[in-house]
């Protein structure tokens, strides 16, 4: 009973060689599925929970577990928010790693790097709720906040939106002016705006930033599309919102898991009868909501662990395709159950038969 090791090079080589597109293909077609099958039968999903700074810094280290009763897998996804990472150590503000254990016997079947994979999976959950609120015919974006969550909420929505314009916004220009070049991979004409050209002109907005809790909001969300459609990426906290009450309560409101969008997302600033629904109705009923395509709509994404059950599911099973992965002995599995010191009376040359 070994554990695959997935490291952030192994996840670097997958993407190599099978392709960006076809990765992020696989998990928006996993996460539609999944959201598509999930039940209260089937899956059992947590409000995330953690430890909060008290320097006010709002650093937090958090986990997110979720139990699929099919499969009798757990995932934890541990997750670091620290904002003076980039400037501390030169590292990315979130740091994560996901873990995959069996229900049944408690083994830890995979470890992974989840910094990839959460960019990764955020977008492709923004694609799945854009494809049935968003209009079809979508052709210019706004990102406001031009950071790594930007590159993939871009990614992931141009596998299914033709866009033939990127406007770009953040009150950081290095970052904003840096992103052409870091999504250049994706041949898109791609333009640094004002946030207000960029509220008027978009068909559909993503926000994903790091706005400090009660800030003001990161859009005005007064000269908006009549059909616009607005990706909620970067409320991850209670009193950190990015989007003004007003436009809220103007619009039709979808959260990812409505518990905890109330506690860290939008919709912590609404009631619950505000909201209109979460991502499982969402695609369970799409034709309920198509004709939602022509009015302001607002995906409330705050991330939940069967999205990271999914993305790591899919590139577990890419590594072992493709050969990628190493599988280590990380638990101590003594033949002898009732003794935790077998190793002393096992020959050097028999240790190996015991997984340390």
């Amino acid at each position: 009973m070994q554990t695959l090791l997935i490291t952030p090079q192994d996840i670097c080589n997958i993407i190599k060689r099978i392709g960006f597109d076809a990765v992020m293909d696989r998990v928006i077609t996993g996460l539609t599925c999944a959201f598509q099958e999930a039940s209260i039968k089937r899956c059992d999903m947590r409000v995330r929970d953690g430890f909060i700074a008290e320097d006010g810094s709002f650093s937090c280290v958090e986990w997110m577990p979720h139990l699929n009763h099919c499969d009798q897998a757990i995932t934890v996804k541990m997750i670091a928010y620290q904002p003076r990472n980039i400037v501390r150590y030169g590292i990315p503000t979130v740091i994560e790693t996901t873990s995959l254990y069996d229900f049944n016997s408690g083994h830890l079947v995979a470890v992974s790097d989840a910094v990839i994979l959460t960019a990764i999976r955020t977008g492709a959950t923004s694609a799945v709720a854009s494809r049935i609120l968003a209009h079809p015919d979508s052709s210019i974006i706004g990102l406001v906040g031009a950071g790594a969550q930007a590159v993939t909420q871009l990614h992931a929505l141009s596998r299914i939106f033709n866009f033939r314009e990127v406007l770009v916004s953040d009150i950081d220009d290095k970052v904003a002016d840096s992103f052409v070049n870091r999504a250049a991979f994706l041949n898109l004409p791609i333009r640094v705006c004002a946030l207000s050209e960029l509220e008027e002109r978009s068909d559909i907005i993503c926000t994903a930033t790091s706005v400090e809790n009660g800030a003001d909001p990161v859009i005005k969300g007064e000269n908006l599309q009549q059909h616009i459609h607005i990706n909620a990426v970067g409320a991850d906290q209670p009193g950190k919102t990015e989007l003004p009450v007003n436009l809220l309560k103007n619009s039709l409101i979808c959260a990812d898991f409505i518990p905890q969008a109330m506690a860290d997302g939008e919709c912590q600033q609404l009631s619950k009868e505000d909201i209109a629904s979460d991502l499982f109705e969402l695609v369970q009923k799409p034709k309920d909501f198509s004709c939602w395509r022509k009015k302001p709509t607002i995906f409330d994404s705050t991330g939940l662990a069967l999205q990271d059950q999914v993305s790591l599911k899919i590139i577990k099973e890419i590594a072992e395709e493709e050969g990628f992965g190493t599988l280590v002995s990380l638990e101590y599995l003594p033949t002898d159950p009732h003794d935790p010191y077998e190793f002393m009376k096992t020959d050097i040359s028999d240790l190996s038969k015991i997984q340390i």
